[in-house]
Order: C-alpha cells, then structure tokens, then sequence
C-alpha cells in the first residue's frame, strides 16, 4: 500500500442525513455524524482491494471541523488521500466539498489493519463473557 491513493464518495442529503434527524441537532442540514461516517466510508473504500485476506480496517481516530452547512437535497464530495502507513496504522487526509466547491468539512482519519475474523471474535466474547 503506497501514500497518496485517493478515493471519492457522494453524498445526497436527504432528511434523514439531518441533525433533527439523527439527534445531534435541531436544523434540518447535514449532520456531522453523518459527514464522520462518510469520511470512514470514502478511506475504508480507498484501501479495501489491498487488504490481504480476512483483513479489514477499523476507525480508531477522527479530528475533523465541520465548517458550513448543507442544506437538504445538495450533494457532498468526501475526497480522501492516504497520507502516511506505519505498520498497520494508516492515516488519511479528508476533504468534503459541497456542490458549488465550498469545503463544509475536512480533517484526518486514523485506521488500523486488523485480521477481521479475530477482531470479531474478541468484541463477541465481550458480551458472551457477561
């Protein structure tokens, strides 16, 4: 895996993408939770085909500042760029851009290589142990 692979997702708000609507706000445009889970959706994508088999990346850091809204109906941009890998920790750079090119969020997103099988495993025990 080498720095600088990029990857692009989309994004159309909808309603259901709002602040009033997953419980982070009041106003009908889009929500940060939903601007973090498609920055984790566009760096995951972006390095998914060079995972070796039964590996997968997991989410372990997210420093990002929201900077405008979006309102309902407009479509997003998350562009991101993978900027550094030691080891198994990778770390991405991440922009979204809304339609008309003006950045409403950007950041950095850290994930880590796990074998995906024993990672289940152990998150599974932690409620079968109790």
């Amino acid at each position: 895996m080498e720095i600088g692979i990029k990857f692009k997702s989309e994004l159309k708000v909808t309603e259901a993408d709002t602040a009033a609507s997953v419980g982070s706000g009041t106003l009908r445009v889009l929500a940060t939770p939903v601007v973090i889970t498609l920055i984790e959706k566009t760096a995951w994508k972006s390095i998914d085909r060079y995972m070796d088999n039964g590996c997968c990346t997991v989410g372990t850091a997210l420093d990002i500042e929201h900077l405008a809204p979006t309102p309902v109906g407009m479509t997003v941009t998350c562009e991101t760029t993978l900027t550094a890998v030691d080891g198994r920790r990778l770390v991405f750079q991440a922009e979204v851009n809304d339609a008309d090119g003006l950045t409403i969020a950007q950041g950095i997103h850290t994930r880590f290589i796990v074998d995906g099988n024993r990672f289940q495993e152990k998150a599974d025990k932690l409620l079968n142990d109790k």
